[in-house]
This record gives structure tokens, sequence and C-alpha cells, in this order.
């Protein structure tokens, strides 16, 4: 059997596993390359003056890692621009803030076509080839130009939008007529997959067969969802550690007597922070007897910094935290802790145990990995709550979590209320059964369902068909 390559944006090889720096995802698929005797490809993060395609090859973690430097104007029009200005707000439905500009679906044709150059070469006739995320969908069809015959699979992290909606991107057949250069289109969710399957038949005037073949453009496609799981072990083992229990301990001290909320989220707008604080203002104003017995902790994370609308999401979350706060704060008692950096895994670990309820509201997310991180971090026998978007990837699994719409103030607001008042023996039936999904469906069966399916095992064809 061939190697597996695996091919992202950015490539994250694990270093010390027990640093807690190391994501989920890293991990999963670092283990499927050293299984497979695997190389991980894609850009350095670094700039360089004149592109080369010098690869840098080096061994981490026991893994083999293949990695090309970009030029300035690569990284402005392919990943600021066309990746994180043009296709990341349309695909979480925010056409409004959408840019399109020649200049960005240029460098983004111009990066693939150069990832492509790099990479065909170190493809050897027997590999699998795994593609990730948005920033390379061409990809394949440019490795298919340069002579590549292997089997190319392909998984967006993010939602496929609607069908009309993504009819409004410029040249959007095109980027669909490049994905069926794959051979098989993994999706998140089952939303998502048939949002693709209604583009396929309602745009192209292409056919999807019961066992869920696309047929387009004289191409087939193979269509599936998996959904993207935790490294449940991993990070259950993280939230008993040293780091973890001294982060529970620091914030049990910081309670004094009161419940906290918490929300773990990368600055985004797709993440609905501005939503939610209004909801939660909502919830004090509705129940005053909240007051002075809650807090929110709302970690996000900054990101994407040199991106306009990134900008504007901050300062609009800097205004409404300090309006609320300075409307409802006592002189010891302060409803909203808004804090903007980042944390380790086993740090948040031990924040996510020490909270009663889990928000998890983002207005459109392909999986969202914190609400099953907070499922996992709990403990057994007095679990916190967890209130989820519907909008989210994970609430197609996660269905004992309180879902909610988190465009609805006072939905959010109510269940806000229903998660505090609500009974240990709820919480615990609740936590036991989103716990035994969590375990059933983890990182490790998310990859080895996508791997079998992109080899052609008989039983990855016959469960997508079923799916």
């Amino acid at each position: 059997m061939g190697r597996l390559i695996v091919v992202s944006n950015r490539v994250q090889p694990p270093g010390d596993a027990s640093s807690g720096a190391v994501g989920g995802l890293a991990m999963a698929l670092a283990a499927a390359l050293r299984e497979h005797s695997g190389v991980w490809f894609g850009w350095s993060g670094q700039t360089t003056e004149e592109h080369t395609g010098q690869l840098s090859v080096q061994r981490i973690g026991g893994v083999t890692v293949a990695t090309i430097d970009l030029e300035e104007q690569d990284r402005q029009e392919y990943y600021n621009g066309y990746a994180n200005k043009t296709l990341w707000p349309l695909f979480h439905y925010r056409v409004d803030l959408s840019a399109y500009e020649r200049s960005f679906s240029e460098g983004y044709a111009r990066v693939n076509a150069r990832f492509a150059d790099a990479l065909a070469p170190l493809i050897q006739p027997d590999d699998l080839v795994w593609v990730h995320d948005y920033h390379l969908m061409p990809l394949a069809q440019e490795l298919r130009r340069r002579g590549v015959k292997n089997r190319i699979g392909f998984f967006l992290h993010i939602p496929w939008p609607a069908r009309r909606l993504l009819a409004t991107l410029p040249n959007h057949r095109e980027l669909v007529e490049a994905l069926f250069e794959f051979d098989l289109l993994g999706f998140q969710t089952e939303d998502s997959a048939s949002a693709f399957e209604d583009y396929v038949t309602g745009e192209l005037g292409g056919t999807v067969t019961p066992d869920r073949r696309a047929h387009a453009f004289g191409r087939t496609a193979q269509v599936g969802a998996f959904p993207i799981g935790l490294d449940v072990e991993t990070f259950e083992a993280s939230a008993q550690d040293e780091v973890a229990q001294a982060e529970f301990e620091r914030m049990q001290a910081s309670l004094s007597g009161r419940a906290m909320i918490v929300g773990v989220d990368r600055l985004d707008y797709s993440k609905g922070l501005e939503e939610r604080f209004l909801a939660y203002e909502q919830a004090l104003i509705d129940h005053e007897e909240l007051r002075e017995q809650v807090f929110l902790l709302q970690i996000a994370t900054p990101s994407r910094e040199e991106v306009g609308a990134y900008q504007d999401i901050r300062a609009r979350l800097d205004a409404v935290t300090g309006r609320i706060n300075g409307a409802f704060a006592t002189v010891d008692w302060v409803p909203i802790r808004y804090v903007n950096r980042a944390y380790r895994r086993d740090e948040l670990a031990g924040v996510y145990r020490a909270a009663k309820i889990g928000l998890v509201t983002p207005l459109r997310d392909g999986m969202n990995l914190v609400a099953k991180e907070y499922v996992a971090a709990q403990d057994p026998e007095d679990p916190g709550v967890l209130i989820l978007s519907e909008f989210a990837g994970a609430s197609e699994q996660m269905r004992q979590a309180l879902i909610v719409n988190p465009f609805n103030r006072e939905e959010v607001a109510e269940a806000i209320v229903q998660g505090l008042n609500m009974p240990k023996a709820e919480r615990i039936a609740r936590w036991t059964e989103l716990m035994a999904d969590l375990k059933r469906t983890d990182v490790m069966a998310w990859r080895d369902a996508f791997v079998a399916a992109l080899r052609g095992d008989d039983a990855a064809s016959d469960r997508l068909a079923a799916s």
C-alpha cells in the first residue's frame, strides 16, 4: 500500500504533544502519516522575495514535512485576499463582506499552481493524496494537468453555502469544475453535502446517484459527510494533568461562589460574539436574580488582524463589552470578562471544567470542536451544560445540548437560565449521551473513515450511500 500525502495551506507538525499546544486535527493527521509513512505538504508560513519553489523537507514528530515559501504578493492575494476576503465570508453566509477582486482570484490560481509544481514530483504511483480546505480547491485540477493520476480526496472544514449564495461568486462554475478533479469530496455535515449536491443538480444540470456519486463536467466525484471528531482520549488526559488542574483551581478561586459561563472562540464575525453578548445582557435584564450571581468569561483569540472586517468586529466587541459592563457592574462584580489572548489546550480544559455553561453560538460553523472539548472536560459527577447553535455543524451530532438559534436573543437568554437551573440528574443524563457519542465518533474514526473512502473500500462506499 502506498503512502498518504496530506496537503494543507499551513503545516502543523506535532512537536511535544505534552505541551498542550497541539491541536486534535494535527495529532490525528500526524498519526495517519506515521502509519502510512506519509508526507505533510504545505506553505511554511514564511515569505520570500522571489518564489523559487524550493522544498524544505524535515522530520518532525516522526512525520516527514515538506514546505515551500511564498512571495508577499502571494500571501496578500491568495491568503489574505481570495481565501479570507472572498471565500471565507461567502461560505459563512456573509456575502456582504465578500470582496471580489481580479488580483485575488489570480493569486489564488497562481499559488495552487505553485503548490502543484512543488508537490507533483513527490507523489509516487500508489500514494493517496488528501487535500484540506478552501484554500486549495483547484489543487487536484492542477495536479491532473501535471500528469498525476493518483486518487485525490478533498475535505472542506468550513460550511458549503446554499446554491444561490454560491452563485454570487464570480466564476463559481469554474471553481466547482475544479473540484470534480477530486475522486472524493468530503464535508463536515449532511447539510453541507446536500447543499453541494443541490448545486450540482440545480445550477450545473448534473446528477447525483443514490450512492452519492455526483456527475458533472464529464467527471464523477464521490460525495460524503465526514463529521470531524475530537481526540477524546488525549483531551481527557490533558484535562487531568497538572496544568489543567492548576487552571481549574485558579478559576474556582476566582468564582467567589458565582456560576461561570464560558465562550472560547477565534475572534471572527462568524462566531456570533456580539449576538452572544447581547443575549447574555438580555438574560440579565429579564432575570435580575442573575446579577452578581453569574459572569461570562469570553476568550477571543485575535486572528487575521490585517483584514479590515476583523478589525471592525474587534472594535465592536470592545464597545459592546464596555457598555454592558458599565451598565451592570458593581464594585465587586463584572458581568463580562473579555480576554483577547490564546491559551493552551490543557489550560482551556481546566477553564471548561470550572464552567457551569459552555456557550457555543456561532452564526455559521463547519463543526466547532470547542463544543466537543467542553463536554470532554466536564466532571462526570457534576457536569456543566452545553448551549449550542443550530448553525454549528456539531449540532447534527450533539442533540443532547441545548440547541438554540443564535440570532434569537431571547431564546439564547432563556437557554442560559435553563442551563443554570438544570437539575444535576438531567445534566448527568445529557452529558453521558454526549460523551458516548464523542468517543464513538472521535477524530481517529473521522480520519479512518475518510482514508477508507478515498481508498475505495467497499464498506466505506456502503456507508456513504446509506448516509
